[in-house]
């Protein structure tokens, strides 16, 4: 890692984490405290970021044993995935969410039944099953098992976890902070929002050039959508005048940018329903319609999972409805009994 990839604010520092395209980077913050430093989010696992890390600590000086605690925002591996590595050097407690704990052991512990060796394999059969009921094409259903078993190495070893009780502050790199669990992009994802300076640490709730994946998922939320809108809600509520994200750059006009996605989500809602005009149709159609054809596995799961994600919420606003038949659903606009 050059010395570019650490950069020095005021309040923290970033370590940007390598990842794969279309994003290249997560940011990893450091923020040093009375109780030794903090490391929140600190990337994928792999060997690049294992030696970024290396390069990262001894450019700010901190030997791992230095490390009091590592804060995880959410389970998706670029953001928890070298946590259980770190926690093994420094000795250092693991924090996240409860619900985020949870969706951790359910998606890479592998479930009831795919423990051990097979894990994985559980949420890899539900997602082959979730994406077959909702119309993926079978070259592309064909796929998965490849591209889904290879967030492990990722994530491997996973972290003794303590839980961050909801509502409650947590002390951490010097400052008091106010957790705040929104869902709808991760299950139990937490910001952290320090009141006194309007500083928040917003992992990917918000994100200043796009519009976080929502996503319909196994086991997970049943209504995605709707979750997220009433978290961006709660944060733009909040007088955060800085915010450090996951992805990209550090912006402010916080509560503006939750107004944007708010928007954001109501105009591909419509679009969707405009979509339906017709013949019923399958919410791989709709995502094909909406993103094209020649998306990779990896961004064409995300596509679908969050088409189902507005899909769902549409009907849940009576817009549209869907109907299962032979396993498969379609989705069309509702009309009145």
């Amino acid at each position: 890692m050059s010395k570019s990839q650490v950069t020095r604010y005021e309040e923290l520092t970033r370590v940007k984490m390598a990842m794969a395209f279309p994003l290249r980077w997560v940011n990893s913050y450091a923020l040093r405290g009375e109780e030794g430093w903090t490391i929140v989010d600190p990337g994928p696992r792999s060997a690049a970021n294992e030696a970024a890390w290396n390069e990262a600590l001894d450019e700010l000086g901190i030997r791992p044993r230095e490390i009091a605690s590592i804060v995880l925002t959410h389970h998706h591996p670029d953001h928890y995935g070298l946590a259980g590595w770190l926690q093994q050097r420094s000795g250092a407690q693991v924090w996240m969410s409860k619900a985020a704990s949870e969706a951790a052991w359910r998606n890479w512990g592998g479930g009831p039944g795919f423990e051990g060796a097979d894990a994985g394999k559980g949420f890899t059969k539900a997602s082959i099953a979730l994406y077959r009921r909702h119309g993926m094409a079978p070259e592309r259903l064909g796929q998965l098992p490849e591209h889904l078993s290879g967030f492990l190495e990722q994530v491997e070893p996973q972290p003794e976890v303590s839980v961050i009780e909801a509502g409650l502050p947590i002390r951490f790199g010097g400052r008091l902070w106010q957790p705040v669990e929104t869902g709808g992009h991760a299950e139990g994802h937490l910001s952290f929002y320090e009141e006194e300076t309007g500083l928040i640490l917003c992992g990917d709730a918000v994100l200043p050039r796009i519009s976080p994946n929502i996503s319909y998922g196994p086991g997970g939320d049943a209504h995605p959508l709707r979750s997220y809108l009433d978290g961006l809600r709660k944060l733009g509520a909040l007088n955060a005048q800085k915010a450090f994200p996951g992805h990209r750059d550090p912006f402010e006009n916080f509560e503006g940018r939750t107004r944007q996605l708010l928007e954001h989500h109501e105009q591909r809602l419509d679009r969707m329903e405009e979509l339906l005009r017709g013949e019923p149709r399958s919410a791989y159609e709709v995502c094909v319609s909406l993103f094209g054809d020649s998306l990779g596995i990896h961004q064409l799961r995300f596509a679908l999972s969050e088409t189902i994600a507005h899909l769902v919420e549409l009907e849940d606003r009576g817009r549209v409805r869907g109907e299962e038949t032979n396993e498969r659903i379609a989705f069309r606009i509702a009309t009145p009994d």
